[in-house]
């Protein structure tokens, strides 16, 4: 039997990033279903509280810029945030010690976080972050965010 290592990717999603032609007009759409904005957003990165998880909307070039690669249609990240920078490398080693794609490196980001991406053996782009904002509720779900 294979030994399974420790985990050290925690087992929860915190964020999907959806990569916006348009972030105003996906904005404005969210809000037209009724969804309170997190107060974090910018003109950049807008985010909506949903469930525990936080849809975020960032510009299609912008993420395209920090994921490393082209992305392709719609484009997505799903992200999971951790407790401290430190932790974003040592998730990040080992994702990749599992097989995981080096996409970008962890480092520090203009956004004022710490982060790195992977690709999981389909090419589908993972994020491992730390930002002070994020608080989590006891099972891991993301509570508030700024």
């Amino acid at each position: 039997m294979t030994e399974v290592p420790a985990r050290t990717v925690p087992q929860r999603m915190t964020v999907v990033t959806l990569a916006a032609a348009n972030v105003e007009e996906l904005r404005d759409f969210y809000r037209a279903l009724g969804w309170e904005e997190l107060p974090a957003s910018r003109d950049d990165w807008v985010g909506f509280l949903v469930g525990g998880v936080v849809l975020a909307l960032h510009p299609r070039t912008a993420l395209s810029e920090e994921t490393g690669a082209g992305m392709y249609g719609g484009g997505f990240t799903l992200a999971v945030n951790v407790d401290s920078p430190e932790d974003v490398d040592t998730a990040y080693d080992a994702a990749l010690a599992m097989g995981a794609g080096d996409v970008a490196e962890p480092q520090e980001r203009a956004w004022g976080g710490r982060s790195a991406y992977f690709a999981d053996p389909e090419g589908n782009r993972w994020e491992i972050a730390y930002n002070e904002a994020v608080v989590f509720g006891d099972r891991g779900e993301v509570v508030a965010f700024g």
